[in-house]
């Protein structure tokens, strides 16, 4: 077990399959913005979703590893539900430090909302094949019908910058419509890509759907941690914040400040030896 010393000053670290997890960034930077970040987007191998899932695991393993060895974060978030549904579980026990997914705090979050408990997951075809949001609804909200649907292209959409096309619009009518026949009332985007393409969602599933994004709610779960561990830095501080990406800088750089704001400027590149 490694020291705690000076773990308050040590800096959160997070990584995605590429941009969706900016989302989460966003989030954890608004609430806490005293705190340092290490962001890793994995665009390199982008997207997580429909490889398998031991590819998946793989790569989960050795960003951690080496955000640990890089880094010393106090605390990690896996900010991609993909690799939060084959990993988080088999992560939170061979590191040091906690780890949190998006998984729990979106699902509590969205269970809290709906009031007819009819309630909907979209996510990506690893994701909903793993069958991750099926087994945690029936501890973490037993009372509520889910209907879960998988929306491949979604983050190919997304990572393209393509978030107001013509032809997300029709994807989303084509793969939502399981979704809207079943007359849910909330809609838990289980993708951290998938609240950049909110309006077009909003749009097809209707203005009675509420659209519940597990970015905020992360972020409340990682600040209480800190909290109970006594870790959490002062907001006097300004936090600084680093992103580095397994794929082309500049196109990090360029589309992730389109989507996170000015606090993406320069951007580091790892390659990995092993695709």
């Amino acid at each position: 077990m490694a020291s705690l010393a000076g773990s308050v000053e040590r800096p959160i670290a997070m990584f995605d399959s590429g941009f969706g997890g900016l989302t989460v960034a966003r989030a954890v930077i608004d609430l806490l913005p005293g705190e340092d970040l290490v962001y890793f987007g994995d665009t390199g191998r982008y997207p997580y979703g429909p490889r398998p899932h031991d590819e998946v695991r793989r790569f989960a393993h050795q960003i951690t590893r080496w955000l640990i060895d890089e880094y010393d974060p106090k605390l990690l978030v896996v900010a991609c539900n993909t690799a939060a549904a084959v990993t988080l579980e088999e992560l939170q026990a061979n590191v040091n430090i906690p780890v949190i997914g998006v998984l729990d705090p979106g699902l509590s979050a969205a269970a809290k909302v709906t009031t007819t408990g009819r309630l909907g997951v979209i996510g990506t075809v690893g994701t909903i094949a793993s069958g991750a949001y099926q087994q945690a609804v029936s501890s973490l909200a037993p009372h509520v019908e889910l209907t879960c649907a998988a929306c491949p292209g979604f983050v190919e959409f997304v990572e393209r910058g393509e978030i107001a096309s013509d032809q997300v619009h029709v994807l989303a009518q084509r793969l939502l419509a399981p979704l809207v026949d079943a007359k849910i009332d909330t809609l838990l985007l289980g993708c951290t890509h998938y609240p950049f393409l909110a309006r077009t969602i909003g749009d097809v599933m209707g203005r009675d759907v509420v659209l519940v994004s597990s970015a905020d709610e992360t972020a409340f779960a990682l600040s209480h941690t800190l909290e109970s561990l006594s870790r959490r830095r002062n907001d006097n501080h300004q936090g600084r914040h680093t992103f580095v990406s397994s794929g082309d800088a500049g196109s990090f750089a360029a589309l992730g400040r389109q989507l996170l704001g000015p606090e993406l400027d320069a951007v580091q590149t790892i390659r990995w030896d092993q695709q």
